[in-house]
């Protein structure tokens, strides 16, 4: 047993450092700041893959990391968080043996008994219940009561004042979070007291320090804005009421000033080179400054982007070993392991895959009324899909159409006529023709809303009003079976091969604003069911736009958009055309710009990286090495299109050509148009072991590939995938192949939605197929 004074004294520092990062080198970082360069995605999965082996190594063969008698079993705890958070499965050998000592470990103190609490939450809650639930009451029991300190957490001692501060609440407060998510709540009465000290001693300035009356810091900014955001949560103070059996969705809303103060502090103060407020702490700072931004849907914290700014320092500053250095001010404390964990968990957490972008739009303040809404929605989407999720907040005034796509479904809703000018206009309809989608309904079931988003989707679809959809649409079946006691009405706009636009006549945010994990029980079985009705309608319609397959951000700066740039024709380049003809020439407009964009990623060909359109007659179409064609309808080319075609495929040029969603009207005509082409009296099926699907030309040796079936019935979206041989047909002409057609959909899935209502190929085989043709055409010029 240590000496009682001993354990004291150490036990207070760590109190005072174990979730305070390290210290940032200050000349060190003024030279980045001078000198920072932009980083890419790989360069960020390489630092996140150095500091987890760093952690591994200094991992004991018992499962724990060496703890210092001051940190109390703590240092364990949060190296295992980290590594699950930077994507270590529970069945890794490090993960694993942490887990096993944690299972056996009662933690004594506020910081242990909140990091275990949120280990075992992210490994596996349902396991480790019972532990989470003796962690809860334990947390729940060390809270401060009455007093000054009244709703603060401490280190337990005795015989001696106990010692407080925010740091230990913040963390008791993530824990406790964490644990309601998943179904074990502390009582209310304790989150009312936590919420009201925040409260109490905010800083006239709008921070918070290490305690009362200290200065404001960074750190303990964002802890208060996080303690806050989520007490509100928990504690009901939804946008959204339940009387009997009866939900008033039109509650009016009450601002949060004490988060709104702390805000605008850190908008002042903002800097990812240093903890605002001090010279200590920066890992932490930056992990409070993730939780914060991620708990609040905020990506920008002024016109900084947090997480893109914060990377780019941290690549930078990573030691070769993978750690970062300490800035621990005690010799005793000082460990890199403390700072690579909250940094690891920056780095990791920020790239968690964005689910959604919830629009800002104009009139202002009209486009969040159920400020929960989607954080309870996505919260009930990680868990169905065992997926960590994110969302974030995305002004179209500002956005680019790169930040658009940084969510793969915007959502948008309101009680008046968005107000969108013509430039937001153009950008959602690149955005869309890019492959993202749009997910809208009102606010209260205000009717200007209903009247103003049907004349913005003419605006972006001038050709393609909103249509009923219909009962087979897998919008009603993807993720979840519908109760039809609450069916609605569902509209949606048809554009490329899938439904890109939804739109809900009723409220549902109204349900998702209701929907917190433990807390509905308090609701009648009318309200539960329409409740449960509005998630699963969402769940349906994002499983469908994603496929469940959500990508993780990628932190680097945007480069410059292909439409920026010119039309020209350089002797260096491989140059593609998109054929102009009336089958439908534009079904899929993102999927040529994905081929060419892959072809000079994946292969290193110095393609034309903007979508040149021609039209068959035209002179410059022998300037063109493949001629790409796709097409969802029938169609007919004139004798003179027909001619130069020939010629073009005689003087060694290329056709790819695709069936959109597998059309059987384009499949005809296409096989009838090249009957009257060529010399030969029918397309034939390609061999299995033709050359075109080795890896002769420097493509992919493609044996066997994925193909989709269309989605029928009620089996779930991700069983409609099976392995055969690649099926694409070709015309031969003198030796080569001068002619591909596939019958089944490449430029679906080259645009990347994978829509489950179509048969094709999948997004990697399908690249794989158009770059093999690709290499072959070039063989064979």
């Amino acid at each position: 047993m240590l000496p009682t004074s001993h354990f004291i004294r150490g036990f207070t520092l760590f109190a005072t450092t174990l979730v305070l990062g390290w210290f940032a080198a200050s000349t060190k970082i003024l030279l980045y700041a001078q000198n920072s360069t932009d980083i890419t995605a790989t360069e960020v999965r390489d630092t996140i893959h150095r500091a987890v082996e760093f952690l591994k190594l200094h991992q004991e063969a018992d499962g724990t990391w060496p703890e210092r008698p001051v940190y109390g079993g703590g240092l364990t705890p949060l190296c295992t968080l980290a590594l699950l958070h930077a994507g270590c499965p529970v069945t890794d050998g490090a993960v694993t043996r942490a887990l096993d000592h944690l299972e056996g470990f009662e933690p004594y103190s506020t910081y242990t008994a909140s990091l275990q609490t949120m280990v075992f939450c992210v490994a596996d809650a349902e396991k480790y219940r019972p532990l989470i639930e003796r962690n809860v009451r334990f947390l729940e029991s060390t809270q401060h009561k009455s007093g000054e300190s009244a709703g603060m957490w401490s280190i337990p001692r005795v015989g001696t004042p106990e010692h407080t501060d925010n740091s230990m609440t913040h963390m008791a407060m993530l824990a406790l979070y964490e644990a309601e998510r998943f179904g074990v709540p502390a009582n209310d009465e304790t989150w009312r007291l936590a919420r009201e000290y925040w409260q109490r001693y905010q800083n006239p300035d709008g921070s918070w320090g290490w305690g009362p009356e200290y200065p404001g810091s960074g750190s303990m900014t964002c802890a208060g804005i996080a303690s806050l955001v989520n007490s509100a949560r928990v504690l009901g103070t939804a946008d959204a009421e339940v009387i009997g059996d009866e939900i008033n969705c039109c509650t009016i809303p009450v601002a949060d000033e004490h988060v709104d103060q702390a805000f605008a502090w850190l908008t002042r103060n903002f800097t990812v080179n240093r903890n605002p407020g001090t010279r200590f702490w920066l890992s932490y700072y930056l992990y409070s400054l993730e939780r914060a931004g991620r708990i609040t849907s905020r990506r920008f914290i002024g016109d900084h982007d947090r997480y893109r700014e914060g990377t780019r320092m941290l690549v930078n500053l990573q030691s070769p070993d993978g750690s970062w250095p300490s800035d621990l001010d005690e010799e005793e404390l000082d460990d890199p392991l403390v700072s690579t964990s909250f940094n690891l968990m920056f780095l990791s957490k920020g790239r968690w895959p964005v689910l959604l972008g919830e629009l800002k739009h104009q009139p202002d303040n009209d486009w969040r009324h159920h400020r929960n809404a989607l954080f309870n929605l996505v919260n009930k989407v990680e868990i169905a899909w065992e997926q960590p999720l994110s969302y974030q907040t995305v002004d179209i005034a500002t956005a680019t159409v790169e930040d658009l796509m940084e969510s793969p479904v915007l959502y948008m809703t309101g009680k008046t006529a968005p107000d969108l000018s013509d430039k937001d206009i153009k950008k959602l309809r690149q955005y869309i023709d890019r492959g993202g989608f749009l997910f809208a309904h009102p606010s209260c079931d205000g009717g200007e809303f209903d009247s103003g988003f049907r004349a913005l989707v003419k605006r972006i679809f001038p050709d393609s009003p909103l249509r009923l959809l219909s009962p087979q649409h897998p919008a009603w079946y993807a993720e979840a079976k519908l109760d039809a006691r609450f069916l609605r009405e569902l509209w949606g706009v048809d554009t490329s091969c899938r439904t890109a636009v939804f739109y809900s006549q009723h409220d549902l945010a109204c349900s998702w604003e209701l929907a917190r994990s433990t807390r509905v029980n308090q609701y009648s079985p009318e309200v539960l069911g329409r409740i449960d009705h509005d998630v699963a309608m969402a769940m349906n319609i994002l499983a469908y736009c994603t496929n469940r397959e959500v990508k993780f951000k990628n932190p680097a700066v945007p480069t410059m958009t292909a439409s920026d740039e010119p039309h020209t024709f350089d002797r260096d380049r491989v140059y593609i055309a998109n054929v102009l003809h009336p089958g439908g020439c534009d079904a899929a407009p993102g999927a040529l710009r994905q081929l060419l964009q892959l072809a000079t990623e994946e292969l290193g060909i110095h393609s034309n990286t903007v979508q040149h359109d021609v039209r068959l007659t035209n002179p410059d179409l022998f300037k063109y090495s493949l001629l790409f064609m796709h097409g969802r309808t029938s169609f007919e080319l004139t004798s003179a299109e027909r001619k130069q075609l020939r010629i073009f495929l005689e003087r060694g040029g290329t056709l790819l050509a695709d069936s959109v969603c597998s059309s059987e009207e384009f499949t005809d005509s296409f096989r009838r148009e090249m009957l009257l082409i060529s010399r030969n009296p029918l397309l034939e099926r390609i061999p299995p072991n033709d050359v075109v699907f080795t890896s002769k030309f420097g493509g992919f040796e493609i044996d066997k590939v994925s193909r989709r079936r269309p989605h029928v019935g009620d089996a779930p979206t991700t069983s409609q995938i099976f392995r055969t041989q690649p099926d694409i047909e070709g015309l031969m002409l003198d030796g080569r192949w001068a002619v591909f057609f596939s019958p089944y959909d490449l430029s679906c899935a080259l645009e990347s939605c994978d829509p489950v209502e179509c048969a094709g190929y999948t997004r990697e085989d399908a690249a794989r197929l158009a770059l093999n043709i690709l290499l072959y055409s070039l063989e064979h010029e």
